[in-house]
């Protein structure tokens, strides 16, 4: 798992706009197939990434639907950007408890 790339730029395709880009990072979990789960830094977008690049997408919570990406690319060093720290005992993006 320690091979796998830190981040990763999922690219959902929107009619008549653009596409949304969406970066996710790697976290500690493990999915399902064995691969690591990625998550954006809200923790709302949640996917697993093979080494091959397929993407499973995960629910993080209830009543959620979402779209599949078209792709699943390793983001150019300049866009990758450092990892966001996590707050002591805490998860990316959300505060360490009382």
């Amino acid at each position: 798992m320690n091979n796998s790339p830190e981040t990763y730029e999922l690219v959902f395709q929107a009619p008549a706009v653009e596409d949304d880009v969406v970066v996710v990072r790697r976290t500690e979990r493990a999915g399902a197939g064995g691969y690591p789960v990625y998550e954006d830094d809200t923790g709302i977008v949640r996917a697993e990434i093979s080494d091959r690049g397929e993407v499973r997408m995960l629910a993080s919570g209830g009543h959620q639907t979402y779209h599949f990406p078209v792709a699943a690319r390793v983001p150019p060093p300049d866009r990758a950007g450092p990892p966001p720290e996590a707050p002591p005992g805490g998860r990316r993006g959300q505060p360490a408890a009382a």
